[in-house]
């Protein structure tokens, strides 16, 4: 006969033992889970360098893609210039004389044209230069009288040679007295005035840009700013400080791309127009000018711009990438192609011209293509991670 103690501790030790077991198989079960969600998340790689990743892979939230295209390749990468005053078509326009501003005919904008109006001076130097030109005037019609007279005593040897000589040396001078009166009020761009008032007048068609004069305004030949600037905002220059290093890259009639911070993405086209014949001793660095086309009228004077002198005429096209795109194993360059949404391949890539922020590359990548702009590590981590 069993006892009441053999049959308790039976029973324990079978219900241990079926814990263990379930344990154990709870254990498997939350393992397996665990790996089927880990293969879930890692991507799937079934050649070299291509990644795969389910359209809810939380990688793929880190990623920026964008289309490359190609542009004319550079010969040096992007120097830093700006944007300024065509000077050819550019004036700046400053008051001859002293006086007061009596009234204003032009602000900052208007486009005006050659002799408009611009402002209305009240001028004691003008009122000065007046009086002297119309005494000038009345002197010699005065003494041109007193040698015509002269001239038929003279000729009626009724008055000596000495006296008729005298006459006319004096209706000589005053004569002279007349035109230098006469070309005072010329250079003053005055001719006419007879009341003391200076018409400021544009010397050149074009806008203004700039306008540094108001109503009261005392005004002076000797300001040191101009009180207008007159410009034919088309037409700009772009001035580029290019090192001793590159100068033998740039040469006159060379196409430039040029960059602007206020319109990323988008190229402008110049022209090499001249260039400086000295170094500049303090900067090692020679200046360059470019003609830039502005019929828009997008581009401003005093703007900062980057210029790339473009190789050849232009016509070798190679891809611009984000520097932020590119990374460098032993002695290349890679990138990472998007084949399709979730599907990248790792791309050796030939890097012609490297640049502070974007580089220019001629293999690897074609126009067109979306290429990782940011996030390329990460995606190269997970190319060696699959590899080990």
């Amino acid at each position: 006969m069993i006892s009441r103690s053999t049959l308790t501790y039976g029973s324990l030790f079978v219900l241990l033992c079926g814990g263990a077991v379930a344990g154990v198989q709870y254990m498997q079960r939350a393992h397996a889970a665990s790996q089927a969600s880990s293969s879930a998340a890692k991507p799937a790689s079934a050649t070299p360098g291509v990644l795969h990743f389910a359209a809810n892979a939380p990688q793929l939230s880190t990623l920026k893609i964008a289309a490359v295209s190609a542009v004319p390749l550079p010969a040096s990468a992007a120097l830093n210039g700006r944007i300024a005053y065509d000077e050819n078509v550019t004036t700046r326009v400053s008051s001859p004389v002293l006086g007061r501003v009596l009234a204003l005919h032009a602000d900052s904008g208007d486009k005006v044209a050659r002799g408009a109006l611009l402002a209305d001076l009240d001028s004691p130097d003008l009122a000065s230069a007046e009086a002297d030109w119309r005494k000038a005037q009345a002197d010699e019609l005065r003494k041109h009288l007193a040698f015509q007279r002269a001239e038929t005593l003279f000729k009626g040897e009724v008055l000596a040679r000495k006296d008729y000589e005298s006459a006319d040396a004096d209706f000589q001078q005053a004569h002279a007295e007349t035109r230098r009166a006469a070309l005072r009020m010329q250079s003053l761009n005055a001719a006419g005035s007879d009341n003391g008032r200076y018409a400021l007048r544009a010397p050149l068609a074009g806008i203004i840009a700039d306008r540094q004069i108001n109503p009261g305004q005392e005004v002076r030949p000797d300001a040191p700013g101009p009180l207008f600037v007159i410009s034919d905002l088309r037409r700009l220059w772009v001035l580029v400080d290019v090192p001793e290093s590159a100068v033998a890259s740039v040469h006159e009639g060379q196409l430039v791309s040029i960059e602007t911070d206020a319109y990323p993405g988008r190229r402008f086209s110049a022209r090499v127009a001249h260039i400086a014949p000295v170094l500049d001793p303090l900067t090692r660095r020679i200046q360059v000018r470019c003609t830039l086309d502005n019929a828009d009228g997008q581009l401003k004077p005093e703007m900062f711009a980057r210029a790339s002198f473009l190789a050849g005429d232009g016509a070798s096209l190679a891809v611009e990438l984000p520097n932020t795109s590119l990374f460098a194993e032993g002695m290349y360059s890679y990138a990472f192609v998007e084949k399709q949404p979730g599907t990248f391949e790792k791309r050796r890539v030939n890097v012609r011209i490297k640049g502070r922020d974007s580089s220019f590359v001629d293999a690897g990548v074609a126009a067109g293509e979306r290429v990782v702009t940011e996030g390329a590590f990460l995606l190269n981590a997970e190319v060696d991670s699959n590899a080990h």
